[in-house]
């Protein structure tokens, strides 16, 4: 899978995607994730990429020029805008996107970028939540991460992603390991009892609890 990355700061990923999974996953030629730098079809001697709003009002926009030639590099690409005003990345963005060949990831940055670049050049806005932080390099190291560990011989035991957190609408069930016991905390009687019948209604009767407790908007009212 190739995921590109179009920002003014590409050397913000330099060692993230070395490093973990998606590093791993780098090296063994499963994943390739290309940083370009948008600054390359900036203009003038500073390699401008933004500039004022029209109308006035504080802050810069970036410049549709240079965000439609970097575009046209990644072409038939599916191409998401990462923006505050975006919808919220979930699992099922990630699920869909690990099942395609290119992802293209544009960075908002200042206000945001020129309007008509959304509207005809982005397939899809995502925002990872309800804040704003200083760009979109952030989210792009997400979604990388999240899609990533998605693509096939990734992750070594793919039972471990189909019993995830929001598969099949709940959050994943506590988890302990050894020692049994520590600073007197125990582990659950159930899951040391070896009755494998228990311990799976265990599992599933902790994740339907968590989901309720924590996350009820994933329920079906």
């Amino acid at each position: 899978m190739q995921i590109s990355i179009i920002t003014i700061f590409p050397e913000y990923f330099d060692s993230p995607l070395r490093l973990g999974i998606t590093g791993r996953a780098i090296e063994r030629g499963l994943v390739s994730v290309d940083p370009i730098d948008l600054r390359t079809w900036g203009k003038g001697v500073h390699r401008q990429v933004d500039d004022s709003p029209f109308g006035g009002g504080p802050g810069m926009v970036l410049m549709p020029e240079p965000l439609a030639q970097a575009l046209d590099t990644v072409a038939g690409a599916r191409r998401v805008l990462l923006t505050p005003g975006g919808a919220p990345l979930s699992q099922e963005h990630l699920d869909r996107w690990s099942q395609i060949d290119h992802l293209a990831l544009v960075c908002g940055r200042y206000e945001g970028v020129d309007e008509r670049i959304a509207e005809h050049m982005i397939d899809e806005q995502v925002s990872l939540g309800d804040y704003v932080i200083a760009g979109g390099e952030a989210a792009a190291l997400v979604i990388v991460e999240g899609v990533s560990r998605l693509v096939p011989d990734v992750v070594g035991n793919a039972e471990s992603i189909e019993r995830e957190s929001f598969r099949g609408g709940t959050i994943e069930e506590p988890h302990y390991t050894r020692p049994a016991e520590f600073r007197g905390w125990e582990v659950p009687e159930v899951l040391r009892s070896g009755d494998h019948g228990r311990i799976e209604e265990w599992r599933r009767n902790q994740r339907q609890q968590r989901t309720s407790d924590r996350r009820p908007d994933l329920t079906d009212d």
